[in-house]
């Protein structure tokens, strides 16, 4: 068994999850309507707290199967990735990402800022993990569907999404190879050029002057030497919003959206339940939730 072998196993017991209930928090039945109405506008705000339950919990049910001598999955809080899986005959250690998304969020709020060198032996997957409540509004975590694809693929689309020059620079993390583990940096930022600050005709030649590759994202030190003097030049602004995971526009992901809102769960579309529960009509609200009870 290698690497391979190891994520190849892991996909397939992640992507059983498929509507499986998550014990990890049971929300109450509403007992009146008034009551549903309030808590179908506050549910969102226990995405973050049962996302990383559902992340803690993955790590157990990886754990289900049998993997003999190899090793076993631990969760690394903090640390990267999520899910590492610790053997002393598999090197270097295969590792999941993991995401958890809540659809009925305006878009899927989980960030991606691991730089790609943190994927060159291509051991570590990315997983997005679609859940809601099982009676839409109460009940245990429900798993709507899951997504695993490569770490390595979803980086590539980021900087290939982000990085233009001189309009839009994304930066490596700086080399804290001599921290300790917990005080390494892995994240990746990006920078919007000022253009009401800086002249962007100037800027545009100097990164002209950098030959015929100089739009095409690079983690090598010599070209994010050339990054930070652009920016030491030209007035950029840190971009609070970068590599959003519903921003860089990986393929793989962007259908996985499509599907997710699109199938059905307690007789409407994941979508059609989005629109309803933030209308700001009560009785468009109160037709979606007179349905559950």
């Amino acid at each position: 068994m290698d690497q391979r072998d190891v994520l190849a196993i892991a996909r397939l017991e992640l992507a059983a999850l498929t509507d499986e209930l998550i014990n990890v928090v049971d929300i109450t039945r509403p007992y009146s309507m008034d009551y549903a109405k309030q808590l179908s506008k506050v549910i969102s705000k226990l995405s973050p707290l049962i996302g990383n339950m559902i992340e803690f919990s993955t790590v157990d049910i990886l754990n289900r199967y049998d993997w003999g001598d190899e090793g076993r999955w631990v969760r690394q809080d903090p640390g990267f990735p999520d899910a590492s899986f610790l053997s002393e005959r598999i090197v270097p250690n295969p590792g999941i990402e993991i995401k958890a998304w809540f659809p009925f969020a305006t878009e899927i709020t989980a960030r991606f800022k691991d730089s790609i060198t943190m994927f060159s032996d291509d051991n570590i997957d990315v997983a997005l993990i679609a859940w809601l409540p099982e009676h839409v509004i109460w009940g245990k975590p429900k798993i709507v569907d899951t997504l695993i694809v490569s770490g390595r693929s979803v980086a590539e689309a980021r900087d290939s999404h982000y990085h233009n020059p001189p309009d839009y620079i994304v930066f490596e993390p700086e080399d804290t190879s001599e921290r300790t583990s917990n005080l390494q940096q892995t994240n990746t930022n990006g920078y919007k050029f000022q253009a009401d600050k800086s002249d962007i005709d100037e800027a545009g030649r100097l990164v002209a002057s950098w030959g015929a590759d100089a739009r095409l994202y690079s983690a090598a030190k010599e070209y994010q030497d050339k990054l930070r003097d652009l920016q030491g030049k030209f007035v950029y602004r840190l971009d609070t919003n970068y590599a959003k995971i519903d921003r860089i526009e990986h393929a793989g992901i962007e259908s996985f959206k499509t599907s997710v809102l699109d199938s059905y769960f307690r007789g409407k579309t994941i979508k059609e339940w989005s629109t309803a529960l933030s209308s700001n009509s009560d009785s468009v609200l109160v037709d979606a939730l007179s349905a559950l009870f």
